[in-house]
């Protein structure tokens, strides 16, 4: 039979269960929106910028079953997308992107978009495709989505010329989707000496990241085994609820909140799951794991890259988890601790919202009285997306996520600009579902614009703009090495005419005694399907505890001679003005 190549493609997305592709159209892939537009399942979804379209395609991912897919053109297209690409690779999210390519049948160089995207995507795909004929189309689509989604999962990459699209060819048919159980072999001697090490163990803790997201259950049943603390990673927040006792927030040791950091103060034995210790979650390397490490990872490259595993289980998180349980409910002398945990992380947690909860700046909001009030409106399953900044921290340590995959923030690729198109893809994915996002306004100037696109389909997404005028995660970085500020400060920002232009409602938030109304109104007019901008005067002034740990950490690496130079300079400056 002859189908061409643009309905090939088609076919297969609809197989592998895609429900909407985010881009725009170019003389490289109209053929392939024309018969997207022919198809009954798939939505196409024209974005203003590709790094937008990316960025919609990875929450489409972390919220639903659906693969987040791009449709691009190549080269420029590409580019632009690369961020949210790089976002996807190092977060493990799977991502397909469907691109355009130039045509192979006319024997010319130096085409209009022409270059080696295979090489350009080498580094930042789980893997590449060149289709080369119309027969490859259908079988390359399958594989590449089993290759996204399978192991640790990421973005792969298809780059389809534009002539295969358009014109007919021969295919022998058009097969059915198969999909593939795996059931990877777990050592069961790893598990023995694992239990043995957590059974041993006089103060055992949990560390968590987005890799045991599906075992939550299972994480809930091991940390009341264990009597055992539960930190997460950044991206992991909403693995383990927050209003279990045994929940400390992100991460362990000094730049943790306090009750991450008195829970963990005595840790003997650290059982890690599904995160590889990246600079974010462990305070940029300053997290003390102890000498008896269980690392749990489907990627065995994690293990000992940056902390030493004393014993290295590969494996699915939710698989190894019900195999460890299952061992240590043999054991009846679990917990050994009688007093537990739960009452120290519950007083440290108490004090620490009662001093955010007093610190209060006129004319500007408290953050802690922000995000309870957040809070309060949101059920357990509603979505909040925060971009890369200091309020992505602030988040971290003072909004109690609930239920997994209810939380999502750019993290080891750390984009500035990712909140918003990820708040539409999520909201598109979930419509039923609350979506806010909290963004800085520095990082709401390089997509906000997208907010036309929520506009276009009717998505009630809620924009939580900080604004301070800074970049302030940076500025507060500045202000102790350098005493100044260089390049962080932003012109003045009007965000009601950015509403205005985009279709989006607008609200001003400068009030604490405002918070509840002001929030509780924004989410009344997004259920009409109106996005809305709320202009929060957020006060900066009190430092989180990640900021303070992470700048006090990495000053305390630098040479001694280093160091009395960077705070003579400082101190100089400060005193001279």
């Amino acid at each position: 039979m002859k189908r061409s190549g643009a309905s090939l493609a088609v076919f297969a997305l609809e197989q592998i269960g895609v429900k909407y592709t985010f881009g725009i159209p170019g003389v490289h892939n109209t053929e392939l929106y024309d018969e997207l537009n022919n198809s009954k399942s798939i939505t196409p979804v024209l974005v203003t910028h590709e790094c937008g379209a990316a960025f919609m395609a990875d929450a489409v991912s972390r919220s639903s079953d659906s693969i987040g897919t791009l449709v691009i053109v190549p080269a420029a297209g590409t580019t632009h997308a690369l961020s949210g690409i790089g976002e996807a690779f190092l977060d493990g999210i799977p991502m397909l992107i469907i691109s355009g390519g130039v045509r192979t049948d006319s024997g010319k160089k130096y085409q209009l978009h022409q270059l080696d995207q295979m090489l350009l995507l080498k580094g930042i795909t789980k893997k590449a495709y060149y289709v080369k004929e119309h027969r490859e189309i259908i079988p390359t689509i399958y594989e590449a989505y089993k290759t996204a989604t399978t192991d640790e999962c990421g973005p792969v990459f298809i780059e389809i010329p534009v002539n295969i699209q358009l014109f007919q060819g021969t295919v022998d048919s058009l097969p059915k989707f198969q999909p593939e159980t795996r059931k990877a072999e777990i050592d069961k001697k790893s598990i023995s000496r694992a239990c043995t090490l957590l059974s041993e163990s006089k103060s055992p803790g949990i560390f968590v990241g987005w890799g045991a997201r599906e075992a939550t259950d299972e994480l809930i049943r091991i940390s009341e085994l264990l009597n055992a603390p539960v930190a997460t990673t950044l991206q992991g927040l909403s693995v383990f609820p927050a209003n279990h006792p045994n929940h400390v927030g992100m991460g362990f040791g000094a730049y943790s909140v306090p009750a991450g950091e008195a829970a963990f103060s005595d840790c003997d034995c650290l059982l890690a799951i599904g995160t590889r210790f990246s600079e974010i979650p462990t305070g940029s390397f300053s997290m003390k794991v102890p000498k008896n490490l269980i690392h749990v990872d489907i990627q065995p490259e994690v293990f000992s890259k940056n902390y030493p595993a004393t014993e290295a289980i590969e494996g699915d998180a939710k698989a190894v988890l019900e195999k460890l349980i299952a061992e240590l409910e043999k054991d009846k002398s679990l917990p050994k601790k009688k007093d537990s945990v739960g009452n120290l992380i519950r007083d440290k947690k108490e004090n620490y919202s009662r001093e955010w909860k007093s610190h209060n700046v006129p004319d500007r909001i408290n953050p802690y009285l922000f995000f309870r009030g957040l809070r309060a409106q949101m059920q357990e399953s509603d979505t909040l997306i925060v971009d890369d900044g200091n309020h992505t921290f602030l988040a971290a340590e003072l909004y109690p996520v609930y239920y997994p995959k209810t939380f999502f923030s750019p993290t080891d690729f750390n984009s500035m600009g990712y909140c918003v198109p990820a708040a539409i893809g999520a909201k598109m994915a979930a419509p039923k579902k609350k979506v806010a996002g909290v963004v800085g306004d520095g990082a709401f100037l390089m997509t906000g614009l997208e907010l036309i696109t929520a506009t276009v389909h009717s998505l009630g997404v809620v924009l939580f703009v900080f604004y301070d005028g800074e970049l302030s995660q940076i500025s507060q970085g500045q202000e102790i090495p350098y005493s100044r500020k260089t390049c962080t400060i932003l012109g003045e920002l009007k965000l009601e005419g950015i509403a205005t232009a985009t279709g989006a409602a607008y609200f001003s938030l400068n009030s604490n005694d405002s918070i509840e109304k002001t929030i509780r109104e924004a989410f009344q007019l997004a259920e009409t399907g109106r996005p809305v901008i709320v202009d929060v005067k957020i006060d900066y002034s009190k430092r989180t505890r990640f900021t303070q740990g992470v700048v006090k950490a990495n000053l305390g690496r630098f040479p001694l001679g280093e160091k009395f130079r960077f705070i003579g300079r400082a101190l100089l400056r400060k005193i001279t003005g």
